[in-house]
């Protein structure tokens, strides 16, 4: 390689450094469009719990619950990173609204699980059977290749953020 073709600062050739910018500038957008897609990731699932009169920390504790099953409070304490008094009145909150129910756990009659009204729960469906059509529609332009990588990425910063949320609440 001649000294024309190298960076005189780190003695890296200049396609390298060419690359190093592109990936500078795909990063960043990737930064841009990601702060973009939580706001309104938040700003939807705020308008779909506020149409339910729940906070959006409601209803996303509402999206654990249809996902796991009935959890503990402190199942709920680790998931949300909220702090256990928090998860108290959490649940409280979604009982009142009649969300959620308190049971008896089947094994351990010391301990209680938060479960589903399936019946209550059943009113929130409706706002996600059409969003979960766009998304399909929206997949249709994605390869199963990049879809994987999406899946893989989606992955990675979903364990770094509950990671973050953890550090947050302490």
């Amino acid at each position: 390689m001649s000294s024309s073709d190298r960076d005189d600062t780190d003695g890296r050739g200049t396609e390298e450094t060419a690359d190093d910018a592109l990936r500078a500038r795909t990063l960043e957008r990737l930064m841009t469009v990601g702060r973009q897609h939580s706001a309104v990731t938040v700003m939807f699932h705020s308008a779909i719990a506020a149409k339910q009169g729940l906070s959006a920390t409601e209803e996303k504790t509402l999206d654990f619950l249809e996902r796991r099953g009935p959890l503990t409070a402190k199942d709920l304490a680790e998931l949300t990173g909220l702090a256990p008094a928090s998860v108290t009145g959490l649940i409280d909150r979604m009982e009142n609204k009649g969300f959620v129910r308190r049971v008896k756990h089947p094994t351990d009659k010391r301990r209680v699980l938060v479960e589903l009204n399936r019946e209550k729960i059943g009113e929130l469906a409706a706002f996600f059977e059409e969003w979960a059509r766009d998304i399909a529609e929206a997949c249709q332009e994605f390869s199963t290749e990049e879809l994987e990588s999406v899946i893989r990425f989606l992955t990675v910063m979903s364990d770094r953020q509950r990671e973050a949320a953890a550090r947050l609440s302490g």
